[in-house]
């Protein structure tokens, strides 16, 4: 008795755990959408324009798991649908973003903002990555597992843009991050089709 006790008192905890988290990446992504857009229009910054979008649509995703935690393991399918739809989603815009860049040469300002944005962001992202995998296993949520790969997508992201803005300050090479997030679109794209087909891949190899 005591035994089920202490594991409905550790997964209550654990749901807590949970919600906060979620709570912080709305929180997060909020904030670091509303810095990236406003400095990337001033900028001229299509590349900070993109990642403010990648922050709203985490956000989008923070708020749909936070509504799963809330809703309880019904919810479970349709969330983590919708996750990857908003994986989707964002790989349509990195490469919409990345491959007008390319076409029409544009040349943003230099944005230290931006570079320090980029910077803070590379370092929190795995972090919270990592925190939401140890979770998503205590609760065996496929959904939140497929969350916790927006934050690695966005310190991905966090390093292409930072690499693309130090590049284009340094030596002017504005081509360097749109080619870069190229790159990422199909990393982008099967997270997002795993997580529709209901497939994640955990730290310790389950699906």
């Amino acid at each position: 008795m005591n035994a089920e006790i202490l594991k409905k008192d550790i997964y209550a905890l654990t749901m807590r755990r949970g919600r906060f988290l979620e709570y912080f990446t709305i929180g997060w992504n909020s904030l670091e959408a509303i810095i990236a857009i406003t400095f990337g229009i001033l900028a001229g910054s299509v590349a900070l324009i993109g990642f403010g979008v990648d922050s709203v649509i985490e956000s989008s995703s923070g708020a749909i798991l936070l509504w799963r935690l809330l809703a309880g393991e019904e919810r479970e399918r349709l969330a983590l649908r919708l996750v990857g739809t908003t994986l989707l989603v964002l790989a349509a815009y990195v490469a919409f973003d990345a491959v007008k860049s390319l076409i029409f040469q544009e040349h943003p300002d230099e944005s230290y903002v931006g570079i320090a944005l980029a910077a803070v962001s590379l370092i929190v992202m795995p972090i919270l990555a990592k925190e939401k995998r140890k979770v998503a296993v205590k609760l065996n949520s496929r959904a939140m597992q497929a969350d916790s790969r927006q934050p690695d997508i966005c310190a991905y992201l966090s390093a292409i843009l930072l690499g693309g803005l130090l590049l284009n300050a340094l030596f002017g090479w504005w081509w360097a991050d749109p080619l870069a997030a190229l790159i990422m679109i199909p990393i982008i794209v099967k997270e997002g089709v795993e997580a529709l087909q209901g497939k994640t891949c955990c730290d310790n190899g389950c699906h």
